[in-house]
């Protein structure tokens, strides 16, 4: 009895610190790895972030989301970041390298002008989608519950331009970049940016 007794009493604490673990990145956040140039210059490949699951989205967030179902290319399993150009009811349009949501046009401090400008192009929704074929023919604005999202290197940047919206449901949650890692700059591009 009193072996057992000492077994378990390193044996609950352990299982107690497991489950709060297990709780905290189910609910709370969970650590992603940043997975090719799409969101150069401020998050590089390989790069570790945080991405808070209980983090409102907001024009300009950084988002981690699942990708298989929303890219056809995605396999199971397969995380994307990108940053949130649209929310649901926004109208979203590029024009000669500017981005427009609901025809203002957007600060984009955060990347240069030869990452705003090379392989943007000039679009609209309704373009976007005849041209890519992920709609029903008759989008003008972002559908309730989705989201359109843009790598910050537009260039090489697979994203919302080529596969359509992600829906709400699929956010596994909103980027944060730890105060050891990165520079300043590029941590404030990707946690302040947010409006």
């Amino acid at each position: 009895m009193k072996v057992l007794k000492e077994v378990m009493s390193w044996v609950i604490p352990i299982v107690i610190g497991l489950a709060i673990a297990f709780a905290i990145k189910a609910f709370v956040f969970t650590r992603v790895r940043v997975d090719g140039p799409s969101m150069e210059p401020n998050l590089q490949n390989d790069e570790k972030v945080v991405a808070f699951k209980q983090s409102k989205v907001k024009h300009l967030s950084v988002i981690v989301f699942d990708a298989h179902g929303e890219d056809p290319a995605a396999k199971t399993n397969t995380n994307y970041v990108k940053r949130v150009i649209g929310l649901p009811g926004d109208t979203v349009a590029s024009k000669n390298g500017y981005i427009y949501v609901n025809n203002k046009k957007i600060k984009q401090s955060f990347i240069s002008q030869s990452e705003r400008t090379s392989g943007t192009g000039n679009w609209t929704l309704a373009s976007l989608e005849k041209s890519n074929g992920w709609g029903n023919g008759k989008v003008t604005v972002v559908p309730k519950g989705k989201y359109f999202v843009l790598g910050d290197h537009r260039s090489v940047s697979n994203d919302s331009r080529y596969w359509g919206f992600v829906d709400k449901d699929k956010i596994v949650g909103v980027v944060k970049v730890p105060f050891w890692t990165s520079t300043k700059t590029r941590r404030a591009n990707i946690n302040d940016m947010a409006y």
